[in-house]
């Protein structure tokens, strides 16, 4: 092609590191999408776990460095809502920011806008730090690679929840092996898969729903070979899902359509 080809058609995405926060343009592709070509939970969750790392990889903090400190932060939690939802091509302004100290997590907030600045996702997370090594968990003030900074800066965005589903009333939603492409760099099922995983299960009426609100709860790690077995309760909240691990509860989900 001649000068002012492939070049001079792609666009530079911007990216800049403030003392408390990141931000970083993205395109979301047809496969972050569903066959409606809207956004799926799973390339949500996956912008969450991925912009943290953004953040701290910009300020020397890689995957590599925290784990030879045996520091590393784990996401436990996640609550999102979608205001106008996301669909494929739309160029996202990202933005995430620590949101402090909360008991034994440690909280993280998202914006996500379109480039007239409307939001169109929200998200506040909760992160475990963890030794890599013994897999114990810690209080994040015994972090020690930076200074654990907070901004209460207003969001539109319900708070991360505990999520129980009853013992009575569920539905067999079936079972999921963990494969070892649903595997992330911890040796670990990837946080964003859990996102596919949920609305596999969901009941055939829901799949094609754009969900308002999605909850999710990471409580054990779910490794290779593990079989999960999925369970469903509906109620006037949304429906929930849990899968059910051979040490116990790996995740408890709740959509809000």
């Amino acid at each position: 092609m001649n000068e002012g080809g492939w070049d001079s058609a792609m666009e530079d995405f911007k990216q800049r590191l403030y003392e408390n926060g990141y931000f970083r343009q993205e395109e979301l592709v047809f496969w972050d999408c569903g066959p409606d070509q809207r956004v799926r939970a799973a390339a949500l969750l996956s912008r969450l776990g991925a912009f943290a790392g953004y953040d701290y990889d910009a300020r020397g903090l890689t995957h590599e460095a925290l784990w030879a400190q045996r520091e590393v932060f784990l996401l436990s939690r996640a609550a999102l809502r979608i205001h106008d939802c996301p669909r494929a091509g739309d160029v996202l302004d990202i933005t995430t920011w620590e949101a402090g100290i909360k008991g034994a997590h440690m909280g993280r907030n998202y914006e996500m806008k379109d480039r007239q600045g409307r939001l169109r996702v929200s998200a506040r997370t909760d992160w475990i730090l963890v030794d890599p090594e013994t897999r114990k968990i810690m209080r994040p003030s015994a972090f020690t690679a930076k200074p654990l900074l907070r901004d209460d800066r207003p969001l539109d965005c319900p708070e991360t929840r505990r999520i129980v589903l009853p013992p009575e009333g569920r539905e067999d939603l079936g079972t999921r092996r963990v494969r070892w492409s649903d595997l992330d760099g911890n040796g670990h099922l990837f946080s964003g898969n859990y996102g596919d995983i949920v609305w596999d299960a969901l009941p055939e009426d829901l799949q094609p729903r754009v969900f308002k609100e999605f909850y999710i709860n990471y409580s054990r790690e779910a490794v290779l070979g593990d079989q999960l077995k999925l369970d469903g309760f509906r109620d006037e909240t949304g429906y929930f899902v849990e899968g059910l691990g051979p040490r116990g509860s790996c995740f408890t989900a709740l959509c809000v359509f």
